[in-house]
């Protein structure tokens, strides 16, 4: 039964609801929570996956024990679950092992390219960049502790000053939300699960909902038309940040644009209920008394 119970779990988060939840107007409207919602969905099949396999290789490892088992000091009689908790000690080790090699991958790739930057590019105190002297235009940042946002030569002469005020101000708002961090959780799981639906749009999706939330943070500065023009005029003359940076129209330019374009739809209550129990569902499901 628990077994079964994991199973449907595991299809419905793997697979079925990726595909429902992929470009959702309602997790748009609330970009932030909505990456919260996938990153919960990602945690939550994580979890089930590995409860899963605990219950396969010792089916009557524990006495399913419904919530009480959580509180084993309330409830003497019932068999405490710390014998298994070697399993996801062993497998949070690993996951968080993959998400460092990542992690230093990408500030060693940050480091160099800002190491450069310091060298080669101007500082421009009153946009609050730096410019580099490059003909293609490009607005980026690089997080971190040290963090830059960048924009090219390019981009400061194909921008008019209202459009520029506009790509920077997005990418302040990656760097303030630390969006990178965020990203890193989505990268390490299409790491380990890249072929399943929720590694595969999740990894999109997250990306996409971190640029439109960092467009949200631009609008306290500038208006929809002016980011949007901004947007459109970078995508167009093909914008990019490469390996080290996250840039402003390098994800999802069409769809902002739309966002930016119309009223957005509250989310529903579900979601934000989704963001906080999904990862505990996994655990209820195997615990939950049965016949």
């Amino acid at each position: 039964m628990t077994l079964a119970l994991l199973a449907l779990h595991l299809l419905l988060v793997g697979v079925l609801l990726p595909r429902r939840l992929a470009g959702s107007p309602r997790l748009q409207s609330r970009p932030a929570l909505g990456a919260a919602v996938w990153l919960a969905l990602m945690a939550s099949f994580g979890t089930g996956l590995l409860l899963a396999a605990h219950h396969l290789v010792a089916p009557l490892g524990h006495e399913p024990a419904g919530l009480v088992g959580l509180l084993p000091h309330l409830e003497p009689a019932v068999a405490p679950h710390a014998h298994d908790w070697w399993a996801p000690v062993a497998a949070a080790g690993a996951v968080a092992a993959v998400t460092a090699v990542l992690a230093a991958r990408a500030a060693l790739a940050r480091r160099r390219h800002r190491e450069t930057l310091d060298l080669v590019a101007t500082r421009d105190r009153g946009r609050r960049l730096l410019v580099l002297e490059d003909p293609r235009p490009a607005v980026y940042c690089l997080p971190g502790r040290r963090a830059r946002v960048v924009a090219t030569r390019g981009a400061v002469d194909l921008l008019d000053e209202r459009g520029l005020a506009a790509a920077v101000a997005h990418e302040h708002g990656h760097l303030h939300g630390r969006h990178h961090l965020v990203l890193l959780a989505a990268d390490t799981f299409a790491l380990l699960l890249g072929r399943l639906p929720l590694a595969r749009l999740g990894r999109t999706e997250v990306a996409l909902l971190l640029e439109m939330a960092a467009d949200d943070a631009a609008l306290a500065r500038v208006t929809p038309g002016e980011l949007a023009g901004a947007l459109y005029a970078l995508a167009t003359a093909g914008s990019g940040a490469g390996p080290a940076g996250i840039a402003a129209a390098s994800t999802g330019v069409l769809a902002r644009v739309r966002r930016l374009a119309r009223t957005p739809a509250p989310p529903a209550p579900a979601y934000r209920l989704a963001a906080l129990a999904a990862p505990l569902l996994p655990y209820l499901l195997a615990c939950a008394p049965h016949p």
